[in-house]
């Protein structure tokens, strides 16, 4: 009875609850009863089994809604205190977009150097999905870093995908399924050089390679052929 009860309260609105108090008063019958009579109005012809478990499934995904958001703002919070690192320190952004998801790829990366030095990346890179994208973007970047003479001593990379950097770093048990052969690609290129941090960030804080990777989509859009008329 006591977990019968327990359920009805869970699943009343307060307003409810509050109809429930002044019916069990006016009629002398228990605030259990009277609770049950008003959730069976509410009910309808659903019937108050089906109005229980949908409330019940409303409950779960707000608190999901809720936890998750505690969950972004802790990382927020996290990114914030990174530390900048040493003034000699490389520093680079990655972002890859599809378009639709799955669709066409674009990324973008920046490349800034501790005396000035710029390296942009903004390029088409092929179908897939979101994910490979962001891949596509963390291998650019890297690749670029090589490129540099001599390559960074030291590397801070962000991007604001926690898929792949959770599969890169290893913070998934499993891993990221079907990235296998990206992650290959980019733990080789890692290795290649001496000193790389690669830390997530908040995606609005991610403009500059959001922005390169939204040019590339768009070029690449230009360049698609008018549809054929019909």
């Amino acid at each position: 009875m006591q977990e019968e009860s327990a359920t009805l309260e869970a699943a009343a609105f307060k307003s409810e609850r509050t109809r429930a108090r002044r019916l069990a008063a006016q009629e002398g019958i228990s605030n259990d009863v009277a609770l049950q009579r008003i959730l069976e109005q509410a009910a309808g012809t659903q019937g108050l089994a089906a109005l229980l478990a949908s409330r019940a499934q409303a409950r779960a995904a707000e608190a999901q809604r809720k936890a998750q958001k505690i969950s972004d703002r802790q990382q927020a919070q996290a990114a914030r205190r990174q530390p900048a690192g040493p003034a000699s320190a490389w520093r680079g952004w990655f972002d890859g977009s599809a378009h639709p998801n799955p669709g066409k790829l674009g990324i973008g990366a920046l490349l800034l150097g501790p005396n000035g030095e710029r390296i942009e990346v903004s390029e088409a890179a092929g179908y897939g999905n979101s994910s490979e994208a962001e891949y596509a973007a963390l291998t650019a970047v890297l690749q670029a870093a090589l490129g540099v003479r001599p390559p960074p001593m030291q590397l801070l990379l962000y991007g604001d995908s926690q898929v792949v950097i959770n599969d890169v770093l290893g913070t998934t048990a499993a891993g990221a399924r079907g990235l296998e052969t990206q992650r290959a690609t980019v733990v080789a290129l890692l290795e290649q050089l001496h000193d790389v941090t690669l830390c997530w960030l908040p995606r609005h804080r991610n403009g500059e390679a959001d922005r390169l990777s939204q040019l590339a989509i768009a070029g690449w859009v230009e360049d698609d052929p008018p549809p054929l008329a019909i």
